[in-house]
Order: structure tokens, then sequence, then C-alpha cells
């Protein structure tokens, strides 16, 4: 079991990797097994940080049997929630 940083981690990794993949374009998305491919996260931890990140509202996951994202995609509010952090890094500390 991933420990709490690691989840974090997880968590913030598919956000960014599924922002940077569809560009903010909340239409597309990208397959459950090109997360795996592009994050090298264990199966189990990247379905528990994408059914937290559901529950947030941030995505959207279409899922295969066995608990197995199929189809991830940002929502409306996942997009606001990246841009503003992309923001937050433009203008960071002085």
């Amino acid at each position: 079991m991933a420990t709490l940083r690691e989840r974090r981690t997880y968590r913030e990794q598919v956000l960014r990797v599924l922002y940077e993949a569809v560009e903010g374009n909340r239409l597309l998305g990208i397959t459950g097994a090109q997360l795996r491919r592009d994050l090298h996260v264990p199966e189990q931890d990247l379905a528990a940080a994408c059914t937290y990140l559901a529950g947030e509202g941030l995505i959207t996951v279409d899922w295969e049997p066995g608990n197995t994202p199929a189809m991830v995609t940002l929502t409306h509010e996942g997009i606001r929630h990246m841009e503003a952090e992309e923001e937050g890094r433009a203008t960071g500390p002085a």
C-alpha cells in the first residue's frame, strides 16, 4: 500500500499528465493504459488515485472490469484547478 506522500504524488501526476496530454480540452481524454505507461504507477495505486480525483470532481473515469481505468478525462473543475496551479507557478514568489 502506498504511503500518504506517494498517494498525493500519484494524484498530482495523474492530473498533470492528463492536463498536458489533452491540452486543457475536456472533450479529450487518455486511456488508463497510457497513464500507467507514462507514470509507471502500480495499477492498484492508479485506480486509487483516479477514484479519489473522480470523487473530488476533477476527472471522470470509464472503468474496465477489475477496477482498471479505461478512459480518463478532465472535468471543467479539473481544468480550472490545473489552470490555477499553472498560473500560480507562473506568478510564484518574487
